[in-house]
């Protein structure tokens, strides 16, 4: 696989016509500076990084005939390279857009050897650093908007924007988008961004995409959305993730095939709900998208996904990395539903004519597979190595861990997806309503706050936070389970419910406001712990999501978790780590690991507390034993609405 600058690159120059041609006085005179040059390097003189710059440009003149046969991918703007990649080849052309000597008309495309950028080891990137840096955007198709960033070579963000768009409930338990709202949002942040950071078309070296996974986009043969997009909160699907398990020959057997038992809010069981609830429309259905591959498809025409996002369809088989024909042939799908498959990195498609236009865009701009917002966001906190966690402290909470090999919970708690790092998985747990629970108690219980706020024009969070530190560690024996929305991880239950327990005349809003960070936290603590006990090491913590920008939340973190955590330069989410995606997938790095060790850093570490830590860990198991406590009054409790 060819890569601009690397030194090691096969290729040769059979391939390029050298025809003889008459010399020009600028080129004798380059010959004639060349020879010299050999020459003294022949005699030993020490050749220095004036020596080389000289040599390649004699070199550069002495070659105008036949390397201005070649393509526009080089530009000269006389003291300006800039080297692009296609299919991974390198490819070069000399233009002067004012005069020049060299020919310009008939440029075509010919892959060159990359011998030819060959440099002496002590000035490889004496070429490369005159080039002009490519930007890439990280378009992230969130449940409440879309973000979409520009990011040069280095990791540096240029600008960003977010359009957002409405989620409709027509049910209680239903949650559903029109994907036309993320085509539309995904235009819209496209545009902002460019214009806010001044670029150009033609700066653009690659796209990345990332979504909320889950979600199931149907259309029809024209290519036509055929209803409302199906959600990854989505609770309706609760009698097909039992058909599921049934006609694959029970919950043990799923996860053999899949990795995965069936949940409510993957893939499969949507497109099941459709073909037994909406049969009209399932009949219609030529095509199944993940709301990130729709707007691929408006990108490119490209009907295609990848690994880490397809993982959580429930129709992968993830060790093989690829779909599961022995499952979709239980469940009678046709594998033609489904697009084709990718690794995260891999350019998928070029930007069609239209969506060029309608982006201001350039044609043929690369698109790469992008990841699920989980993996991408992974790869935008550097998680790309065995021991390195992420808990991310968001809406919802997700605890993320990179695996070298499948790894596999035989009960189902965790997840096992493929990794958007190629042939890498990772193991993950997700608590639904984590950061949600803060922000249902400020809604809900914090209007005082929140007006105070106002008039001091601070945020809300502060003034809770700060009644909340007035509490002692362990809310003095108050605990909240999380639970509003049903769990995931580790219970899968979604008659689960939020609860307060332990209240007292004694307790105030401060321990109720503690009590909420803490059951977040602990059920944050339930995705780790199974981790370790998959033998999964878990050396490095980094925090990310609005937890992590809290320095009261990250101790508390910290003390539950029972070990440091850290923090990290980057805060862009999935947005940025697709943006990697587009910059490793295009050639800017070898590859996504390597665009992570160059622009992620950890900034900032907090130390657990030993006596926090201590009380926490007697109250941990005791919040552990709520659940098992409850779980049938839940099931009942949910009969009565």
């Amino acid at each position: 696989m060819a890569h601009p600058g690397d030194n090691s690159l096969p290729g040769d120059f059979s391939h390029i016509n050298l025809r003889r041609r008459r010399l020009t006085t600028n080129q004798v005179i380059a010959c004639t500076v060349a020879a010299a040059l050999l020459y003294a390097v022949t005699w030993n003189l020490t050749p220095s990084t004036t020596y080389w710059k000289a040599l390649w440009t004699a070199l550069v003149c002495l070659s105008a005939g036949p390397i201005a046969s070649m393509p526009s991918e080089l530009a000269w703007d006389r003291h300006r390279y800039a080297f692009a990649r296609d299919d991974r080849t390198p490819r070069i052309a000399v233009t002067e857009p004012e005069r020049t000597s060299l020919p310009t008309k008939s440029m075509r495309s010919v892959p060159i050897s990359a011998e030819f950028f060959r440099l002496p080891p002590n000035d490889t990137h004496s070429v490369l650093k005159h080039r002009s840096m490519a930007v890439f955007l990280g378009i992230d198709i969130g449940t409440s908007g879309t973000k979409t960033l520009a990011m040069n070579e280095d990791g540096t963000i240029l600008s960003s924007a977010t359009v957002e768009y409405p989620l409709y409930s027509p049910k209680p338990g239903w949650s559903e988008q029109n994907p036309v709202d993320w085509w539309t949002a995904s235009v819209k942040s496209v545009k902002k961004v460019m214009r806010a950071a001044k670029l150009k078309a033609a700066d653009i070296g690659g796209i990345g995409l990332s979504g909320q996974m889950h979600g199931s986009v149907f259309l029809d043969k024209s290519g036509s959305v055929i209803r409302p997009a199906l959600l990854w909160n989505d609770q309706r699907t609760a009698a097909e993730c039992v058909e599921i398990e049934k006609l694959a020959g029970g919950r043990k057997k799923l996860i053999r095939m899949v990795a995965n038992p069936a949940l409510t809010g993957f893939t499969a069981p949507k497109i099941l709900w459709l073909r037994n609830n909406e049969k009209k429309n399932f009949n219609r259905t030529v095509q199944v998208l993940l709301p990130k591959d729709y707007v691929r498809y408006r990108l490119t025409g490209e009907f295609a996904t990848e690994v880490s996002d397809a993982s959580g369809t429930l129709l992968l088989n993830v060790v093989k990395r690829r779909w599961s024909k022995t499952l979709l042939g239980k469940l009678d799908l046709d594998t033609s539903l489904f697009p084709r498959m990718h690794e995260s990195e891999d350019v998928t498609g070029g930007l069609s004519p239209i969506a060029a236009k309608t982006m201001g865009l350039k044609v043929g701009t690369p698109v790469v597979g992008g990841g699920g917002d989980q993996a991408a966001s992974a790869i935008g906190n550097g998680i790309v190595r065995k021991g390195v966690v992420s808990a991310t402290m968001g809406t919802s909470g997700v605890v993320f861990a990179h695996s070298d090999e499948v790894q596999v919970d035989p009960e189902g708690r965790l997840h096992t997806f493929c990794h958007a790092v190629r042939g890498k998985w990772h193991v993950m747990g997700c608590v639904l309503s984590a950061g949600g629970s803060l922000q249902w108690f400020r809604n809900e219980l914090c209007q005082a706050e929140v007006a105070a706020a106002k008039k001091k024009k601070v945020d809300p969070y502060e003034l809770i936070t700060q009644q909340a530190a007035n509490a002692p560690a362990g809310s003095e024996g108050l605990f909240f389970l999380p639970y509003l929305t049903g769990e995931r991880t580790p219970h899968a239950d979604p008659n689960a419910r939020g609860s307060w327990i332990g209240l007292s005349l004694r307790h105030g809003k401060g321990h109720m406001a503690r009590s909420v960070m803490e059951g977040a936290t602990y059920a944050m603590r339930d995705s780790l712990e199974i981790a370790k006990g998959m033998n999964i090491p878990v050396r490095e913590i980094r925090l990310s999501g609005g937890g992590a920008r809290s320095d009261y939340w990250r101790q508390m973190q910290a003390d539950i978790y029972g070990q440091s955590v850290v923090t990290i330069n980057a805060e862009e989410g999935p947005a940025y780590g697709v943006a990697l995606l587009a910059a490793a997938g295009t050639g800017a790095y070898k590859n996504v690991v390597e665009a992570c060790n160059a622009t992620i850093s950890v900034v900032a570490k907090t130390a657990a507390k030993a006596a926090a830590k201590k009380k926490y860990n007697t109250a941990y198991p005791v919040y552990q034993q709520l659940y098992s406590s409850l779980k049938d009054d839940f099931a009942k409790i949910q009969t009565l609405v």
